[in-house]
């Protein structure tokens, strides 16, 4: 009997914690990569499959959020595909023309895929990075909320 598709083998990570990952990786900065990963053990050589290769996206948006979407403009992204000697293959798409931190992601990204490697990793790397990114939303999010004007309040003072 063949297991089923919604339960992943022990051994494998959920398309949900790697989606987490590969987000927090896109979002990090290579000075920040590079910091975590200092502590570490080294990680394996790897061969590139693609890039790194920079490139425009197009930035969507919608009127009021949920409206009709639009063209708002373009961003400079960088992408890279690398593979391990075990067969992993990692991937990364990066903000900016930054190719070493693409590649660095994408390294990451791969070595996380193996189940001996990705309990220190998410330990000493990812989820501290998510914690500092989360920790610098949650300031800009204070310092957009203090320049906030509640109109229905000025309204009920008259």
């Amino acid at each position: 009997m063949s297991p089923s598709p919604d339960t992943a083998p022990p051994d494998t990570a959920s398309q949900d914690d790697r989606r987490r990952w590969m987000a927090v990786l896109a979002r990090a900065s290579r000075a920040a990569l590079q910091a975590r990963l200092a502590d570490l053990p080294a990680l394996p050589p790897h061969a590139r499959l693609r890039g790194p290769e920079i490139g425009l996206m197009m930035l969507r948006g919608r009127a009021g959020g949920d409206g009709a979407p639009f063209n708002l403009s373009e961003i400079t992204v960088t992408r890279c595909a690398v593979s391990l000697p075990d067969g992993q293959v990692g991937h990364a798409y990066v903000t900016g023309r930054d190719a070493a931190q693409a590649e660095l992601a994408a390294l990451v990204d791969a070595a996380l895929q193996d189940p001996a490697r990705r309990a220190a990793l998410l330990d000493l790397v990812i989820d501290p990075l998510a914690a500092e990114q989360a920790e610098a939303a949650a300031a800009q999010s204070r310092k957009a909320a203090a320049t906030r004007v509640q109109f229905f309040t000025m309204a009920t003072m008259r």
